[in-house]
């Protein structure tokens, strides 16, 4: 019998999957990772509503989304969509292929993103303020998780980070910073909000989707994790 005192581990994370478009499509467990990706995709538009209406400063790429959509007079959603098309064009010379997911994201967080701002006024007080923030900041970290965790491609501007670091040889975490800095400061300077959202977001989403994905990546079929591990391999005695 389990001691009642004893707080059950965690489970382990299953491991990420480097597969082609095409391998994705072809590792199993479809309906189940297909929901997943819509469901995550769906929660990450609206969380980031959520954020927006707690007006306390939003996440670095929608500081930038917000600072477009005052000069264009387009919907926040539209502009997320319209910049993701414009970011997917960007992997066309880092030779990066988008998944099904890939596309997915591009479309359904805008849209995901306008229909919950249309449903959520901004709450009064600091307090009411505040708590949407941060559940929105929560739910965004699960919503990422839910969508990697279904191994059916990479975000478009995960994909742009991604694509950087193999074609210029820099690390991750310096070409994610040096993105985020830029669209953090141009969003800035056309009008964007900045605030304290804007830093709680930078410093607890990595953690929170760190935290969740134990609890969400699908694991796939031995064959197609071997196969992976075998190009991860391959990539790196290449680099």
């Amino acid at each position: 019998m389990a001691d009642p005192l004893v707080s059950p581990a965690r489970p382990a994370t299953p491991v990420l999957a480097n597969l082609t478009p095409l391998e994705q499509l072809r590792a199993g467990r479809m309906p189940r990772r297909l929901v997943q990706l819509l469901v995550g995709l769906w929660l990450y538009g609206a969380s980031m509503a959520m954020v927006i209406r707690g007006s306390l400063g939003l996440d670095p790429w929608d500081v930038f989304h917000a600072g477009v959509m005052t000069h264009v007079g387009l919907s926040f959603g539209t502009v997320v969509i319209l910049v993701g098309v414009l970011v997917l064009l960007l992997w066309i010379p880092l030779r990066q292929v988008p998944g099904l997911g890939t596309v997915a994201n591009v479309i359904l967080i805008g849209v995901a993103t306008d229909a919950t701002l249309a449903l959520l006024g901004t709450p009064d007080g600091l307090v009411a303020r505040g708590a949407f923030m941060l559940g929105g900041i929560v739910v965004n970290g699960l919503a990422g998780a839910l969508y990697i965790g279904a191994q059916l491609g990479p975000g478009p501007r995960d994909g742009l980070m991604t694509g950087l670091a193999r074609r210029t040889g820099l690390s991750i975490r310096l070409v994610r910073t040096s993105l985020e800095v830029t669209v953090l400061a141009t969003g800035f300077l056309l009008g964007g909000q900045v605030g304290l959202g804007t830093l709680i977001y930078a410093v607890s989403i990595g953690p929170l989707v760190q935290f969740f994905l134990p609890f969400t990546v699908v694991a796939l079929g031995d064959g197609q994790q071997a196969q992976s591990s075998r190009r991860s391999e391959a990539q790196r005695v290449s680099s």
